[in-house]
C-alpha cells in the first residue's frame, strides 16, 4: 500500500497542528507514505483560534518542535509566533497535506483503514489520531443555565475583550487561560473570577521552562519504575506573565468559589445571594476530540481510548498522540510531544515493518 497514487497511503495523520507535525518529521525517516489531513483553512492547528494577546510561557527554544527550533523573538513568542513557525515547519519539511480536510469518521477493513471525509475517502495501513482538544471545549453544567439570557462565549472562541466593554462579566475557569482572559478583560469590565479552589500562582520567577523540567523528571521516573513526588506548582498552575503580574498590581487577581445556580440575568451563590452579570467566559478547558473514532466503539465514558503507550488497546494500527496526560507527560505542549512523536513513529516503523528508522 506504499503507492501514493490516488488517495492511498501508509499512514494517514488525522490533525494538521503541532503533534501531527511532530510525527510526520520523524515519519520522513523511514520509507513510509505518509498525509496529513488537516480540516484548517491553513497551517497552524490550534494556535490558529488562540485569543489575540496570548503569549507562551517560555521562550522559543523551549516551545519548539523536533529538527528545526522556534526562531528566537524579544520576550515569549506570541500567538502569531507560532502561527508562523508551524506554517514554515511544515513547508520546510514538505510534508504532503490535505487542507481543509473535515474526517467523518475511521473504519477497519480487511487490510487497514478507511477514512471517511468530506472530500472523498483516503485508505491506510496505520492511522494516527492527532486532532487535541481545541474543537471539543468543555462547559460544565449548571442548573436553569439555558434560561441565562445573557452573552456566553468559551475561551476556544475569545479573541479580545472588546465586546465585553463597560459591562459585568463572569470568568469561570481557574488555570492559564483563565488567569490571561481575565487579566485582560479587567481592563475594560468589571470582573468576577470564579474558580472550583484557590488557585495557585507560581513565583514571578517560574515559566515554562521550569515546568517541563519538572514533566521531564516526572517521565523519566515513571521509565524507571520510580515514583518521584510532585514539587509544588505544576502544569496547571498559574504562570505569571506579564498581564497577569498586572492585574494582581490592580487588586482584580481575586476567586471566590463557584455559584449554585444561573438566573435569567446572572447567578444564585450558595449563600442565595444573587448577582447580575452581563457576560459568561468559560475558561473551563477541553476534552479530547475523538468524535471520528466514535464508530470504532473504543471511546469511553469519560471520551478518552485504552492506550498501550499511544496505540490503542483494542485497535491495533491505530495511535493517538498529542492529547494531554493520558497520552504522555506534557504531551498536548510543542516541546512535551516530541519524545511521544518520535516513540509512535518507531512503532509505526515497526508494525508496518519498515526498519529505516530503528536505531542501532
Amino acid at each position: 500500500m506504499a503507492a501514493t497514487n490516488g488517495r492511498i497511503f501508509d499512514v494517514v495523520i488525522v490533525g494538521g497542528g503541532q503533534s501531527a507535525l511532530a510525527v510526520a518529521y520523524f515519519l520522513r525517516r523511514t520509507t513510509l507514505s505518509v498525509v496529513i489531513l488537516d480540516n484548517g483553512q491553513q497551517p497552524g492547528g490550534a494556535w490558529v483560534h488562540a485569543w489575540d494577546s496570548l503569549h507562551l510561557f517560555s521562550p522559543g527554544q523551549w516551545s519548539s518542535l523536533p529538527g528545526w527550533g522556534m526562531p528566537a523573538v524579544a520576550g515569549y513568542p506570541t500567538r502569531d509566533d507560532v502561527v508562523g513557525y508551524l506554517a514554515q515547519y511544515e513547508k520546510r519539511y514538505g510534508f504532503s497535506m490535505g487542507r481543509p480536510v473535515s474526517v467523518k469518521d475511521v473504519r477497519r477493513e480487511d487490510e487497514g483503514f478507511a477514512v471517511d471525509t468530506d472530500r472523498g475517502v483516503w485508505r491506510a495501513r496505520a492511522v494516527i489520531s492527532a486532532t487535541g482538544t481545541w474543537s471539543h471545549p468543555y462547559v460544565p453544567a449548571y442548573s436553569n443555565s439555558s434560561s441565562y439570557v445573557g452573552l456566553q462565549t468559551h475561551s476556544a472562541h475569545y479573541r479580545n475583550a472588546a465586546p465585553f466593554s463597560g459591562k459585568k462579566v463572569l470568568v469561570v475557569g481557574g488555570g492559564n487561560s483563565g488567569a490571561q482572559i481575565l487579566a485582560e478583560v479587567s481592563r475594560v469590565a468589571e470582573t468576577t473570577w470564579v474558580t472550583q479552589t484557590e488557585p495557585i500562582f507560581l513565583p514571578d520567577d517560574v515559566d515554562g521552562r521550569v515546568l517541563f523540567e519538572r514533566a521531564t523528571a516526572k517521565w523519566k521516573a515513571r521509565q524507571e519504575g520510580r515514583i518521584l513526588q510532585d514539587p509544588p506548582g505544576g502544569l496547571g498552575d498559574v504562570v505569571m506573565v506579564e498581564p497577569v503580574k498586572a492585574a494582581r498590581d490592580r487588586g482584580v487577581l481575586n476567586a471566590v468559589r463557584p455559584f449554585r445556580e444561573f438566573t435569567d440575568r446572572g447567578v444564585i451563590w450558595h449563600d442565595s445571594s444573587q448577582t447580575a452579570f452581563d457576560a459568561v467566559i468559560w475558561c473551563t478547558g477541553f476534552r479530547p476530540a475523538l468524535q471520528h473514532l466514535e464508530s470504532l466503539g473504543i471511546v469511553g465514558p469519560d471520551g478518552k481510548v485504552a492506550l498501550s503507550g499511544t496505540q490503542s488497546v483494542d485497535i491495533p494500527g491505530l495511535w493517538l498522540v498529542g492529547y494531554g496526560e493520558w497520552t504522555g507527560f506534557a504531551s498536548a505542549t510543542l516541546i512535551g510531544v516530541m519524545r511521544y512523536a518520535k516513540a509512535t513513529a518507531l512503532e509505526v516503523a515497526h508494525a508496518l515493518q519498515d526498519e529505516t528508522l530503528i536505531q542501532p
